[in-house]
This record gives C-alpha cells, sequence and structure tokens, in this order.
C-alpha cells in the first residue's frame, strides 16, 4: 500500500546514515523551541479569554462575546492550511531549517503584535478585527511550522530511536502552553482585575519576542552541523530536479497516506484541544447548567496546570515505550481510551471536589498523550522524503483547521444551545473510532526507515545491527 513496505530492501553498513548522539540533541532541541514558542502563545490566549473579550470587545456583547473569542481563537485554525500549502512544499525545496526560521519569526511577531493593539475603548471596533488580522498571520505561520517540525526531527533521528526523539517535539508543545498558562495564571494572582484589563494582561504577550529570536538563533547554530549540510544539499537538488510544477500533483496521488494522516490528527488534536482549549471554559457552564459543581476559574487554571506538568514528564516515557512495543499498539490504545473513557472523565469533571476534577482532568490527559508521544514518529512515515514536508503539512493542517481548532468553539456551542454537558465526551468518543479506523491502515514504522530514506542510526554498531534485522526481515518476506 503505502509506506514502510516501500522500503523493504537488502541494505548495506555504508548507505546507513550514522548522526552523532550531539548533533542529534541539537536538532531535537532547535525544532522543540519553535514549538515551545507557538504554544506559548496558545495558552496565553487560552488564559486569558475572558480578558481579552473585556478588552477588544464591547460589554454589551453578552455571551455571543465568549463565542466570538473562542471564535477568534479557532480563525487561526482555518488559514493553516494555506501555511502548510505555502511553506510545506517550500521546505522540500530548500531545506526544513530555513522555513522553520521565517515561520519562527512570524509566529513571535504575530503574538507581540497582539500585545501591543489598541482596546476596544480606544478604537471601538477596529480592535475585535485588528485582534483577527494578528490571529490570522499566527495561523498562517503555524501551518508552516509543525509540520516542518516533525519532519525535521524524524529524518534526524536514528531510526531505533524515532518514536522517543519525536515525542520530544511535543514536550515542547506542552511547555510552551504550560509556560503560558503559568505566566498568564501568576498575572492574573498579582494584579487586580482592573490591572489586568488596563495593562497586565499585554506583559505575557511581549515575551513572545525574545523567546522567537531565541529559537531562530539556535536554528541558525544548527546550519553548520554536517547532517544538516547534508540535508541541506539534498534540499537543493530536489529544488532543481522537481519544480513546484507537478509538486503537488505527487502530492495528492498518495491520497491514502493523506487520507490516513488526517484521521490520526483528527483523532490526536480533538482530545488536545478538548483538553487544552475548551475544558478552561467547560466548567462555567458545569456550574450554570448543573447548579453546582465544577471549580472556580482559579482552581481549574491550577489543576490544568499541574496535569500538563505531568503529562510533560510522561510524553517521553510513552515515546520510548513505542519504539519497542510499536507505534500502532500505543495508538491503538489511545483510540480504545477516548470511546471507553470520555464519558467517565466527563462525569468527573462536572462532580464536586478538586480531587475528582484533577482525576478527570488525568484520565482525559494520559489518554491525549498515546497520540502525542506518537504522532511525530508515525505521520512523517506515512511519506516519501522527496515531497514528505509538504504532503505532511497539508494533511496535518487540513484536519486540524476543520476538526481539532475548531472543538471550542463547536463544543461552545452545543453545549450552550443544549445545555447538554456530555456533548464532549460524545465528540471524543467520534474521535476515538476514527483513530482506530486510522490506524488500522498504518504500516508499522518503529524500526525501520523512513520511506525514501536511507536507514538511520547513531553509531556504526547501531548501523550494523540495523541493517542485519533489515536483510533478514527483506529475505523471510
Amino acid at each position: 500500500m503505502f509506506g514502510p513496505e516501500n522500503v523493504r530492501r537488502r541494505w548495506s553498513v555504508d548507505e546507513v546514515t550514522v548522526t552523532q548522539p550531539s548533533v542529534i540533541k541539537r536538532a531535537v532541541g532547535a525544532a522543540a523551541i519553535g514549538n515551545i514558542t507557538e504554544w506559548y502563545d496558545f495558552g496565553v490566549y487560552g488564559y486569558l479569554q475572558t480578558t481579552i473579550e473585556g478588552v477588544f470587545l464591547p460589554k454589551s456583547a453578552g455571551v455571543a462575546g465568549g463565542i466570538i473569542v473562542a471564535g477568534l481563537f479557532a480563525v487561526a485554525f482555518l488559514v493553516r492550511p494555506f501555511g502548510g500549502m505555502f511553506f510545506g512544499p517550500l521546505a522540500d525545496r530548500i531545506g526544513r531549517n530555513r522555513v522553520l526560521a521565517i515561520t519562527m519569526v512570524m509566529m513571535a511577531l504575530g503574538t507581540f503584535a497582539i500585545g501591543i493593539l489598541p482596546d476596544h475603548a480606544a478604537i471601538g471596533l477596529w480592535a475585535p478585527f485588528l485582534l483577527l488580522g494578528c490571529r490570522l498571520l499566527q495561523g498562517f505561520s503555524t501551518g508552516g511550522e509543525y509540520g516542518n517540525a516533525m519532519t525535521f526531527i524524524a529524518e534526524y533521528a536514528p531510526d531505533r530511536r524515532r518514536g522517543f526523539l519525536g515525542s520530544l517535539l511535543e514536550v515542547g508543545t506542552l511547555t510552551g502552553y504550560l509556560l503560558g498558562a503559568v505566566f498568564a495564571t501568576v498575572m492574573g494572582l498579582l494584579l487586580s482585575p482592573d490591572q489586568m484589563l488596563s495593562w497586565g494582561w499585554r506583559i505575557p504577550f511581549f515575551l513572545a519576542l525574545p523567546l522567537g529570536l531565541v529559537g531562530v538563533y539556535l536554528r541558525s547554530k544548527l546550519a553548520d552541523t554536517p547532517a544538516y549540510l547534508q540535508l541541506e544539499a539534498a534540499s537543493e537538488k530536489r529544488e532543481k530536479d522537481n519544480k513546484t510544477k507537478g509538486q503537488f500533483r505527487k502530492i495528492f496521488a498518495l491520497w491514502p497516506s493523506l487520507l490516513t494522516c488526517i484521521g490520526l490528527v483528527l483523532a490526536w488534536n480533538v482530545a488536545n484541544y478538548m483538553l487544552t482549549a475548551y475544558i478552561p471554559t467547560y466548567f462555567p457552564a458545569v456550574t450554570r447548567i448543573q447548579g453546582g459543581g465544577g471549580v472556580s476559574e482559579l482552581t481549574s487554571q491550577v489543576l490544568q496546570i499541574v496535569v500538563m506538568a505531568i503529562l510533560v514528564v510522561l510524553i517521553p516515557v510513552i515515546g520510548w515505550i513505542s519504539d519497542r512495543v510499536g507505534r500502532k499498539a500505543v495508538v491503538r490504545t489511545g483510540s480504545v481510551a477516548l470511546i471507553v473513557l470520555s464519558i467517565p472523565s466527563i462525569l468527573l469533571i462536572r462532580g464536586d471536589g478538586d480531587l475528582t476534577v484533577l482525576l478527570g482532568l488525568l484520565i482525559m490527559g494520559l489518554t491525549l498523550i498515546c497520540f502525542s508521544a506518537t504522532m511525530p514518529s508515525t505521520l512523517p512515515s506515512l511519506f516519501p522524503t522527496a515531497i514528505r514536508a509538504g504532503a505532511l503539512s497539508i494533511a496535518f493542517n487540513v484536519s486540524i483547521s476543520l476538526f481539532g481548532g475548531t472543538t471550542s468553539t463547536v463544543m461552545s456551542a452545543l453545549v450552550g444551545s443544549t445545555d447538554n454537558l456530555m456533548w464532549p465526551a460524545y465528540y471524543l468518543m467520534a474521535s476515538g473510532v476514527v483513530g482506530l479506523v486510522a490506524i488500522h491502515f498504518v504500516r508499522e514504522s518503529n524500526g525501520r526507515p523512513l520511506w525514501g530514506s536511507t536507514p538511520a542510526a547513531g553509531s556504526r554498531e547501531e548501523a550494523e545491527e540495523i541493517v542485519e534485522d533489515l536483510n533478514r526481515e527483506h529475505a523471510s518476506a
């Protein structure tokens, strides 16, 4: 069909790409810092939604104000496919690192710009429209960031450690979200509501610029490494041999891989945005509809920070496990957990008591990391090297745009219009079914070279072992 089956043949040790562990660490760090910057913004925006509503919308907005602010969160995802279609193929032609530097600068500037926008009291309805412009810039740049970052790490990582090293990309994601959430929460504790509305909300957005500059510096230093120079040379050769004309035709010819990628990303990111984007706004609805239960805004923020901190520690462990039991087993576990545990999780989140809510959030989070820890190593294996960044960016961002980023808006609308607090559970269960179907069509990539790439190892000894295993597998096929 597609994927790792296409790389099964006899190999020699001289064909194996051996990359020193120090170079791999620098590559992973450079990719992860971009995710920290990207998701720092989403953490800040998510935790300051109530404040942002008061700053950029008139007081008379009422319930519609919350929906508009959630919509401004979602709108960034609507332009992500366009960013993916532009930056993904560009990375296949001029190199991953150059594109990652461009997208990081754009993301940092977009976030910083939010911090200097005039409020509604100063310029009226221009305020939300300017905020919309910043969100669109962030969405366009993000469309080129994550797919290329996954490609970047996957192509550097040794075949036997791709699960663990790929999971570190998601450590960057959650670390960025955690930093944003902690900073926004601390600001809310230190400042009065009037101070937050007046100027305090701007400070977290200002920090995005130095974070972005640090990330660009780290990535620029990586260009001096031998492994990156080899990748850059290959990219330049592809640019000469494969012009943009026909590139999209090659990508869409792999429609089975694209559909599978979309399905896996759907399951992953519905769970992701349910926990990180919607649940912080869910507790007021619980109190209103149930007449009790749920927790205060501050308590919900603290509990989510605790859960995120736990997940940051556990993601590399799950990635390490996937290098031993395979990606498919872990993803199947996550899909089944979404189907079976979503209702208990939501019931606990609706309950009384901090520990009850924390347990519900933990169940949702542990289910999520079955995907977060394995997708950065699974998704790049679905596409050949020559078009990997483009194909992955397009499929990834289409799925995010249609299903992941809209989760908070869809849930707000469904719960608000029906007063049925179980909609999040039903939505998660449906995404689990999609994930279970999608992973069925994926070839196991654990320990095998990426499609269109030579085997990769961290040492000569490991290269010899990999070649022996691959040739034995080829002989028995």
